[in-house]
Protein backbone atom coordinates (compact mmCIF):
# COMPACT_ATOMS: atom_id res chain seq x y z
CA UNK A 1 0.00 0.00 0.00
CA UNK A 2 1.53 3.03 -1.31
CA UNK A 3 1.59 6.48 0.85
CA UNK A 4 -0.86 7.86 -1.16
CA UNK A 5 -3.42 5.11 -0.51
CA UNK A 6 -2.62 5.21 2.90
CA UNK A 7 -3.51 9.06 3.20
CA UNK A 8 -7.21 8.23 1.52
CA UNK A 9 -7.54 6.05 4.09
CA UNK A 10 -7.34 7.78 7.06
CA UNK A 11 -9.09 10.71 5.48
CA UNK A 12 -11.58 8.21 4.68
CA UNK A 13 -11.29 6.93 7.98
CA UNK A 14 -11.79 10.18 10.04
CA UNK A 15 -14.86 10.78 8.32
CA UNK A 16 -16.25 7.37 8.77
CA UNK A 17 -15.22 7.85 12.72
CA UNK A 18 -17.12 10.92 12.92
CA UNK A 19 -20.53 9.33 11.81
CA UNK A 20 -19.70 6.01 13.82
CA UNK A 21 -19.69 8.65 17.11
CA UNK A 22 -23.08 9.19 16.78
CA UNK A 23 -24.47 6.65 15.69
CA UNK A 24 -27.58 5.71 17.43
CA UNK A 25 -27.79 2.58 19.32
CA UNK A 26 -29.56 -0.59 17.66
CA UNK A 27 -32.15 -2.37 18.85
CA UNK A 28 -30.94 -5.92 19.68
CA UNK A 29 -32.96 -8.20 19.23
CA UNK A 30 -31.05 -10.48 20.68
CA UNK A 31 -27.66 -10.01 22.33
CA UNK A 32 -25.52 -12.46 19.53
CA UNK A 33 -27.45 -11.31 16.46
CA UNK A 34 -27.03 -7.30 17.79
CA UNK A 35 -23.65 -7.97 18.43
CA UNK A 36 -23.00 -9.56 15.11
CA UNK A 37 -24.70 -6.63 13.56
CA UNK A 38 -22.81 -4.31 15.18
CA UNK A 39 -19.45 -5.83 14.21
CA UNK A 40 -20.52 -6.15 10.69
CA UNK A 41 -21.33 -2.29 10.17
CA UNK A 42 -19.53 -0.58 12.45
CA UNK A 43 -16.46 -2.75 13.91
CA UNK A 44 -15.24 -4.38 10.60
CA UNK A 45 -14.55 -1.29 9.25
CA UNK A 46 -11.31 -0.85 10.84
CA UNK A 47 -10.65 -3.86 12.98
CA UNK A 48 -10.16 -7.69 11.09
CA UNK A 49 -11.86 -10.46 13.16
CA UNK A 50 -10.57 -13.09 11.05
CA UNK A 51 -7.36 -14.22 9.00
CA UNK A 52 -3.49 -14.62 10.00
CA UNK A 53 -0.73 -12.32 11.12
CA UNK A 54 -0.56 -9.21 8.51
CA UNK A 55 1.64 -6.70 8.26
CA UNK A 56 0.95 -3.45 10.24
CA UNK A 57 0.79 -1.08 8.22
CA UNK A 58 -1.69 -2.99 5.55
CA UNK A 59 -3.96 -2.42 8.99
CA UNK A 60 -6.27 -0.21 10.08
CA UNK A 61 -6.48 -0.67 13.71
CA UNK A 62 -5.76 -3.30 15.91
CA UNK A 63 -6.68 -7.10 14.96
CA UNK A 64 -9.36 -8.54 17.03
CA UNK A 65 -9.21 -11.67 15.72
CA UNK A 66 -7.94 -12.87 18.76
CA UNK A 67 -9.99 -10.43 21.35
CA UNK A 68 -12.23 -13.13 23.25
CA UNK A 69 -8.51 -14.63 24.20
CA UNK A 70 -6.51 -11.38 24.59
CA UNK A 71 -8.73 -9.24 26.87
CA UNK A 72 -10.77 -9.05 30.13
CA UNK A 73 -13.86 -8.43 29.89
CA UNK A 74 -13.98 -5.68 32.83
CA UNK A 75 -11.39 -3.49 31.17
CA UNK A 76 -12.98 -4.82 27.44
CA UNK A 77 -16.68 -3.03 28.67
CA UNK A 78 -15.36 0.09 29.88
CA UNK A 79 -12.76 0.70 26.73
CA UNK A 80 -16.14 0.08 24.36
CA UNK A 81 -18.06 2.69 26.47
CA UNK A 82 -15.35 5.16 26.58
CA UNK A 83 -14.22 4.69 29.87
CA UNK A 84 -10.23 3.90 29.26
CA UNK A 85 -7.67 6.12 27.61
CA UNK A 86 -5.90 5.58 24.41
CA UNK A 87 -3.45 2.86 23.88
CA UNK A 88 -1.62 4.53 21.68
CA UNK A 89 -0.52 7.92 22.21
CA UNK A 90 0.36 8.48 18.85
CA UNK A 91 -2.44 6.46 17.01
CA UNK A 92 -1.88 3.34 15.71
CA UNK A 93 -1.32 4.18 12.19
CA UNK A 94 2.14 5.52 13.57
CA UNK A 95 3.58 6.01 10.25
CA UNK A 96 0.87 8.99 9.32
CA UNK A 97 -0.63 9.93 12.05
CA UNK A 98 1.23 12.15 15.51
CA UNK A 99 -1.93 11.97 17.59
CA UNK A 100 -4.80 9.32 19.06
CA UNK A 101 -8.02 8.89 17.26
CA UNK A 102 -11.02 8.68 19.59
CA UNK A 103 -12.81 5.14 19.48
CA UNK A 104 -16.51 5.24 18.79
CA UNK A 105 -18.84 3.96 22.14
CA UNK A 106 -21.30 1.77 22.85
CA UNK A 107 -24.16 1.36 25.35
CA UNK A 108 -23.07 -1.03 28.66
CA UNK A 109 -25.53 -3.53 27.40
CA UNK A 110 -23.93 -3.65 23.66
CA UNK A 111 -20.39 -3.63 25.31
CA UNK A 112 -21.35 -6.83 27.09
CA UNK A 113 -23.01 -8.15 24.37
CA UNK A 114 -19.54 -7.89 22.21
CA UNK A 115 -17.74 -9.31 25.26
CA UNK A 116 -19.93 -12.29 24.90
CA UNK A 117 -19.72 -12.21 20.90
CA UNK A 118 -16.25 -12.28 21.31
CA UNK A 119 -15.85 -14.93 23.75
CA UNK A 120 -17.54 -17.10 21.96
CA UNK A 121 -16.74 -16.70 18.33
CA UNK A 122 -12.71 -14.82 18.39
CA UNK A 123 -10.80 -17.66 20.80
CA UNK A 124 -7.23 -18.06 19.82
CA UNK A 125 -7.16 -21.68 19.65
CA UNK A 126 -2.86 -21.24 20.28
CA UNK A 127 -3.48 -20.25 23.93
CA UNK A 128 -3.28 -22.38 26.29
CA UNK A 129 -5.70 -22.01 28.98
CA UNK A 130 -4.06 -21.73 32.93
CA UNK A 131 -0.67 -21.27 30.83
CA UNK A 132 0.43 -18.45 33.54
CA UNK A 133 -0.53 -18.68 36.60
CA UNK A 134 -1.25 -14.61 38.20
CA UNK A 135 -1.72 -16.22 41.85
CA UNK A 136 1.44 -17.25 41.75
CA UNK A 137 2.95 -13.91 41.03
CA UNK A 138 5.91 -13.17 43.44
CA UNK A 139 7.68 -9.95 44.23
CA UNK A 140 10.82 -11.42 42.67
CA UNK A 141 9.16 -12.13 39.81
CA UNK A 142 7.69 -8.30 39.78
CA UNK A 143 11.51 -6.90 40.30
CA UNK A 144 13.01 -9.36 38.17
CA UNK A 145 10.29 -8.88 35.18
CA UNK A 146 11.34 -4.67 35.46
CA UNK A 147 14.81 -5.48 34.86
CA UNK A 148 14.21 -8.01 32.24
CA UNK A 149 11.87 -5.25 30.28
CA UNK A 150 14.17 -2.78 30.34
CA UNK A 151 17.14 -5.35 29.19
CA UNK A 152 15.37 -6.41 26.69
CA UNK A 153 13.97 -3.40 24.64
CA UNK A 154 10.48 -3.14 25.74
CA UNK A 155 10.78 -0.47 26.87
CA UNK A 156 12.01 1.17 23.31
CA UNK A 157 8.55 1.43 22.44
CA UNK A 158 6.44 0.64 25.14
CA UNK A 159 5.16 3.02 28.35
CA UNK A 160 5.64 2.14 31.59
CA UNK A 161 4.66 3.84 34.98
CA UNK A 162 8.23 4.23 37.01
CA UNK A 163 7.82 6.17 40.43
CA UNK A 164 4.70 7.64 39.32
CA UNK A 165 6.44 8.82 36.05
CA UNK A 166 5.60 7.44 32.55
CA UNK A 167 8.92 5.98 30.89
CA UNK A 168 9.73 4.58 27.68
CA UNK A 169 8.33 5.15 23.63
CA UNK A 170 4.80 6.46 23.10
CA UNK A 171 4.84 4.49 19.77
CA UNK A 172 3.02 0.95 20.34
CA UNK A 173 0.35 0.03 23.18
CA UNK A 174 0.75 2.10 26.45
CA UNK A 175 1.50 -0.72 29.44
CA UNK A 176 1.34 1.19 32.22
CA UNK A 177 -2.34 -0.66 33.00
CA UNK A 178 -1.68 -3.95 30.96
CA UNK A 179 -2.15 -5.99 34.22
CA UNK A 180 -6.26 -4.76 33.89
CA UNK A 181 -6.35 -5.19 30.35
CA UNK A 182 -4.93 -8.76 29.08
CA UNK A 183 -5.35 -11.99 29.53
CA UNK A 184 -2.31 -13.38 30.82
CA UNK A 185 -2.55 -16.50 29.38
CA UNK A 186 -2.99 -14.90 26.04
CA UNK A 187 -0.22 -12.18 26.96
CA UNK A 188 2.28 -15.16 27.50
CA UNK A 189 1.65 -16.54 23.96
CA UNK A 190 2.02 -13.35 22.32
CA UNK A 191 5.50 -12.66 24.28
CA UNK A 192 6.32 -16.02 23.08
CA UNK A 193 6.62 -14.71 19.20
CA UNK A 194 5.08 -11.48 18.80
CA UNK A 195 5.25 -12.06 14.99
CA UNK A 196 3.00 -14.56 15.04
CA UNK A 197 0.68 -12.33 15.27
CA UNK A 198 1.53 -9.07 13.24
CA UNK A 199 4.56 -9.40 11.24
CA UNK A 200 6.64 -6.69 9.34
CA UNK A 201 5.43 -3.82 11.93
CA UNK A 202 8.76 -2.91 14.67
CA UNK A 203 7.66 -6.35 17.10
CA UNK A 204 10.84 -7.63 18.80
CA UNK A 205 10.98 -10.89 19.39
CA UNK A 206 13.46 -11.30 22.56
CA UNK A 207 16.42 -13.97 22.96
CA UNK A 208 14.84 -14.22 26.63
CA UNK A 209 14.59 -17.82 28.55
CA UNK A 210 11.04 -19.25 29.57
CA UNK A 211 11.43 -17.93 33.22
CA UNK A 212 12.63 -14.66 32.38
CA UNK A 213 9.49 -14.37 29.92
CA UNK A 214 7.35 -15.09 32.68
CA UNK A 215 9.04 -12.67 35.00
CA UNK A 216 8.13 -9.98 32.32
CA UNK A 217 4.88 -10.86 31.81
CA UNK A 218 4.39 -11.61 35.66
CA UNK A 219 5.41 -7.72 36.02
CA UNK A 220 3.42 -6.33 33.02
CA UNK A 221 0.32 -8.58 34.92
CA UNK A 222 0.40 -6.03 38.07
CA UNK A 223 0.36 -3.03 36.44
CA UNK A 224 -2.02 -0.99 37.21
CA UNK A 225 -3.14 -3.35 39.43
CA UNK A 226 -3.94 -2.29 43.11
CA UNK A 227 -3.56 -4.08 46.43
CA UNK A 228 -1.97 -6.89 44.73
CA UNK A 229 -1.52 -9.98 46.90
CA UNK A 230 1.89 -11.02 45.86
CA UNK A 231 2.49 -15.24 46.04
CA UNK A 232 4.87 -16.38 49.20
CA UNK A 233 6.75 -19.25 47.79
CA UNK A 234 7.79 -20.45 51.19
CA UNK A 235 4.00 -21.38 52.19
CA UNK A 236 4.40 -24.27 49.41
CA UNK A 237 3.59 -27.46 50.16
CA UNK A 238 7.21 -27.97 49.42
CA UNK A 239 8.52 -25.90 52.79
CA UNK A 240 5.87 -28.18 55.07
CA UNK A 241 7.18 -30.92 53.82
CA UNK A 242 11.11 -29.89 54.06
CA UNK A 243 13.53 -32.54 55.20
CA UNK A 244 16.51 -31.31 57.77
CA UNK A 245 18.38 -34.45 56.26
CA UNK A 246 17.82 -33.65 52.66
CA UNK A 247 18.71 -30.46 53.04
CA UNK A 248 21.67 -31.55 54.64
CA UNK A 249 22.91 -33.99 51.68
CA UNK A 250 22.05 -31.11 49.86
CA UNK A 251 24.47 -28.39 51.67
CA UNK A 252 27.59 -30.51 51.32
CA UNK A 253 26.64 -31.65 48.00
CA UNK A 254 26.23 -27.82 46.63
CA UNK A 255 26.75 -25.70 49.35
CA UNK A 256 30.03 -26.97 50.92
CA UNK A 257 32.25 -26.28 48.10
CA UNK A 258 32.03 -22.58 49.23
CA UNK A 259 30.50 -21.94 52.57
CA UNK A 260 32.44 -25.30 54.12
CA UNK A 261 31.41 -28.27 55.61
CA UNK A 262 30.42 -26.78 58.80
CA UNK A 263 29.95 -23.20 57.31
CA UNK A 264 32.74 -21.46 58.55
CA UNK A 265 33.29 -20.28 54.92
CA UNK A 266 36.61 -22.13 54.13
CA UNK A 267 35.38 -24.21 51.27
CA UNK A 268 37.95 -25.40 48.51
CA UNK A 269 36.73 -22.41 46.26
CA UNK A 270 36.70 -19.56 49.10
CA UNK A 271 40.25 -19.35 48.96
CA UNK A 272 40.40 -16.78 45.41
CA UNK A 273 36.96 -15.60 45.88
CA UNK A 274 36.45 -11.47 46.74
CA UNK A 275 33.94 -11.31 48.19
CA UNK A 276 34.54 -14.15 50.56
CA UNK A 277 31.99 -16.68 50.94
CA UNK A 278 29.22 -15.92 53.82
CA UNK A 279 29.67 -17.48 57.16
CA UNK A 280 27.29 -19.67 57.92
CA UNK A 281 27.93 -20.56 61.22
CA UNK A 282 27.60 -16.81 62.28
CA UNK A 283 24.39 -16.04 61.14
CA UNK A 284 21.45 -16.75 63.16
CA UNK A 285 19.30 -18.16 59.95
CA UNK A 286 15.98 -18.74 62.19
CA UNK A 287 15.60 -15.15 62.86
CA UNK A 288 16.80 -14.21 58.73
CA UNK A 289 13.71 -13.09 56.78
CA UNK A 290 12.12 -16.08 54.68
CA UNK A 291 12.15 -14.01 51.72
CA UNK A 292 15.62 -12.78 51.80
CA UNK A 293 16.66 -16.54 52.52
CA UNK A 294 14.00 -17.82 49.94
CA UNK A 295 15.46 -15.07 47.17
CA UNK A 296 19.41 -16.13 47.75
CA UNK A 297 19.26 -19.30 47.99
CA UNK A 298 16.70 -20.23 44.55
CA UNK A 299 17.96 -16.73 42.79
CA UNK A 300 21.01 -16.26 43.70
CA UNK A 301 23.31 -13.55 45.01
CA UNK A 302 22.56 -10.91 41.94
CA UNK A 303 18.83 -11.21 42.86
CA UNK A 304 19.72 -9.46 46.58
CA UNK A 305 22.05 -7.12 45.28
CA UNK A 306 24.86 -9.57 46.48
CA UNK A 307 27.90 -11.10 44.77
CA UNK A 308 27.23 -12.83 41.08
CA UNK A 309 29.43 -15.93 42.69
CA UNK A 310 26.48 -17.00 44.88
CA UNK A 311 24.78 -19.16 41.92
CA UNK A 312 20.85 -19.46 41.69
CA UNK A 313 20.17 -22.90 42.92
CA UNK A 314 16.14 -23.04 42.17
CA UNK A 315 17.18 -24.79 38.86
CA UNK A 316 19.40 -27.16 40.02
CA UNK A 317 17.70 -28.53 42.89
CA UNK A 318 14.21 -27.49 42.37
CA UNK A 319 11.92 -26.22 44.86
CA UNK A 320 11.95 -28.72 47.39
CA UNK A 321 15.55 -28.61 47.97
CA UNK A 322 15.57 -25.13 48.35
CA UNK A 323 13.17 -25.69 51.38
CA UNK A 324 15.31 -28.56 52.41
CA UNK A 325 18.11 -26.51 52.09
CA UNK A 326 16.80 -23.33 54.18
CA UNK A 327 15.26 -26.27 57.20
CA UNK A 328 18.95 -27.53 57.50
CA UNK A 329 20.44 -23.68 58.21
CA UNK A 330 17.92 -23.17 60.28
CA UNK A 331 18.12 -26.14 62.81
CA UNK A 332 22.50 -26.18 61.98
CA UNK A 333 23.51 -22.35 62.01
CA UNK A 334 21.94 -20.45 65.27
CA UNK A 335 25.16 -17.41 64.83
CA UNK A 336 27.27 -16.01 68.01
CA UNK A 337 26.86 -14.66 71.03
CA UNK A 338 28.86 -11.38 69.96
CA UNK A 339 28.66 -10.33 66.45
CA UNK A 340 31.55 -8.34 66.73
CA UNK A 341 34.22 -10.62 67.71
CA UNK A 342 32.68 -13.11 65.02
CA UNK A 343 33.93 -11.30 62.07
CA UNK A 344 37.64 -10.88 63.30
CA UNK A 345 36.81 -8.25 66.37
CA UNK A 346 36.39 -5.57 63.64
CA UNK A 347 32.41 -4.93 64.02
CA UNK A 348 32.64 -2.09 66.43
CA UNK A 349 36.16 -1.05 64.94
CA UNK A 350 35.41 2.63 64.49
CA UNK A 351 38.63 3.26 61.41
CA UNK A 352 37.97 0.16 58.83
CA UNK A 353 40.19 -0.46 56.11
CA UNK A 354 38.36 -0.61 52.92
CA UNK A 355 39.42 -0.46 49.43
CA UNK A 356 35.94 0.80 48.11
CA UNK A 357 35.76 1.83 44.63
CA UNK A 358 35.41 5.50 44.13
CA UNK A 359 32.39 6.85 42.58
CA UNK A 360 32.49 8.52 39.30
CA UNK A 361 33.65 12.59 39.90
CA UNK A 362 30.21 12.93 38.86
CA UNK A 363 28.98 11.45 41.67
CA UNK A 364 31.60 12.34 44.13
CA UNK A 365 30.15 15.95 43.82
CA UNK A 366 26.91 15.87 44.47
CA UNK A 367 25.79 17.05 47.88
CA UNK A 368 22.58 15.80 49.44
CA UNK A 369 19.62 18.19 47.89
CA UNK A 370 17.33 17.20 51.05
CA UNK A 371 17.68 19.44 54.29
CA UNK A 372 18.42 17.32 57.10
CA UNK A 373 15.06 17.65 58.37
CA UNK A 374 13.16 15.65 61.00
CA UNK A 375 11.21 14.34 58.98
CA UNK A 376 13.93 13.62 56.45
CA UNK A 377 16.02 11.61 59.03
CA UNK A 378 12.71 9.84 60.44
CA UNK A 379 12.29 8.33 56.60
CA UNK A 380 15.48 7.21 56.54
CA UNK A 381 15.41 5.39 59.78
CA UNK A 382 12.16 3.70 58.63
CA UNK A 383 14.32 2.50 55.17
CA UNK A 384 17.22 1.23 57.94
CA UNK A 385 15.49 -0.44 60.07
CA UNK A 386 12.45 -1.85 58.07
CA UNK A 387 11.51 -1.37 54.47
CA UNK A 388 14.76 -1.11 52.57
CA UNK A 389 14.88 -3.81 49.54
CA UNK A 390 16.56 -6.42 49.17
CA UNK A 391 16.77 -6.67 52.71
CA UNK A 392 16.73 -3.64 55.93
CA UNK A 393 20.13 -2.08 56.47
CA UNK A 394 19.51 -2.68 59.99
CA UNK A 395 20.43 -6.86 58.93
CA UNK A 396 23.71 -5.68 58.48
CA UNK A 397 24.68 -3.01 60.09
CA UNK A 398 22.60 -3.52 63.20
CA UNK A 399 20.08 -1.80 65.41
CA UNK A 400 22.75 1.24 66.37
CA UNK A 401 24.47 1.24 63.08
CA UNK A 402 27.59 0.22 64.40
CA UNK A 403 28.13 -2.78 62.23
CA UNK A 404 26.90 -5.35 64.52
CA UNK A 405 23.50 -6.65 62.68
CA UNK A 406 22.65 -10.12 62.46
CA UNK A 407 23.99 -10.97 58.92
CA UNK A 408 27.29 -8.86 59.90
CA UNK A 409 28.86 -11.53 61.86
CA UNK A 410 28.86 -13.63 58.56
CA UNK A 411 30.52 -11.11 56.19
CA UNK A 412 34.34 -10.71 55.53
CA UNK A 413 35.21 -7.49 55.58
CA UNK A 414 32.42 -6.93 58.24
CA UNK A 415 29.71 -4.06 57.34
CA UNK A 416 30.59 -0.61 57.98
CA UNK A 417 30.52 1.19 61.65
CA UNK A 418 28.43 4.25 60.93
CA UNK A 419 28.92 5.30 64.57
CA UNK A 420 32.31 6.34 64.01
CA UNK A 421 31.95 9.96 63.11
CA UNK A 422 35.67 10.23 62.44
CA UNK A 423 35.42 8.00 59.48
CA UNK A 424 32.29 9.17 57.85
CA UNK A 425 32.76 12.68 58.07
CA UNK A 426 35.70 11.41 55.69
CA UNK A 427 33.05 10.15 53.17
CA UNK A 428 31.20 12.57 50.72
CA UNK A 429 27.46 12.06 50.01
CA UNK A 430 28.25 11.43 46.93
CA UNK A 431 30.40 8.55 47.50
CA UNK A 432 27.51 7.12 50.02
CA UNK A 433 24.96 7.35 47.47
CA UNK A 434 26.91 5.99 44.78
CA UNK A 435 27.71 2.94 47.30
CA UNK A 436 24.05 1.83 48.44
CA UNK A 437 22.38 2.31 44.96
CA UNK A 438 26.02 -0.02 43.40
CA UNK A 439 26.87 -1.69 46.32
CA UNK A 440 30.92 -2.36 47.04
CA UNK A 441 32.93 -4.96 45.49
CA UNK A 442 34.82 -6.98 47.34
CA UNK A 443 32.19 -7.00 50.36
CA UNK A 444 29.18 -8.28 51.28
CA UNK A 445 27.19 -4.04 50.75
CA UNK A 446 24.87 -5.40 48.29
CA UNK A 447 23.16 -2.72 45.43
CA UNK A 448 20.07 -1.08 46.45
CA UNK A 449 19.58 -0.11 43.22
CA UNK A 450 15.51 -0.61 43.18
CA UNK A 451 15.38 2.64 45.23
CA UNK A 452 14.39 5.63 44.63
CA UNK A 453 17.06 8.44 44.46
CA UNK A 454 15.10 10.54 47.03
CA UNK A 455 14.86 7.80 49.50
CA UNK A 456 18.45 7.15 49.25
CA UNK A 457 19.26 10.33 50.23
CA UNK A 458 16.94 10.31 53.45
CA UNK A 459 18.88 6.97 54.14
CA UNK A 460 22.24 8.92 53.75
CA UNK A 461 20.67 11.60 56.01
CA UNK A 462 19.68 8.94 59.11
CA UNK A 463 23.11 7.58 58.59
CA UNK A 464 24.76 10.85 59.00
CA UNK A 465 22.90 11.23 62.30
CA UNK A 466 24.21 7.93 63.66
CA UNK A 467 27.66 8.79 64.03
CA UNK A 468 29.42 9.99 67.10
Amino acid sequence: MNQRMRKQIVGSAAILMMGLLSFQPLALASDQVGAKELIQQTCKQCHRFEGTAESRFKLHAPDLIWAGSKYQRAWLIRWLTGKEAPLYAKGYLWDLTTVPSKHPTVTEAEANALADYFAEHNKDPRVTIGAFDVSKITKFDVKFGAAAYKAHACLGCHTIEENGKLIGGPQSAALQNAGQRYNADWLYRFGQNPQDFTVHNGEFLADATDPQLRAVIGFLAVQGVKDVTYYEPWTSPEFANASVERGKTLYKEYCAQCHGFTGKGDGPAASSLEPKPAIHANMPFDKLPMEYLYNVINHGGVAVGKSPNMPYWGLTIGQQGVADVIAYLKVTFKGVPDVAAAAGGQGGACIQPRKTVKAPEDFISKANPLSSSAGAIHAGKELFLKTAQPVACVMCHGEQGDGKGLMGAALVPSPRNFTCGGMMREIPDGQLFWIIKNGSPGTGMMAFSGLPDEQVWQLIHYIRSLAK
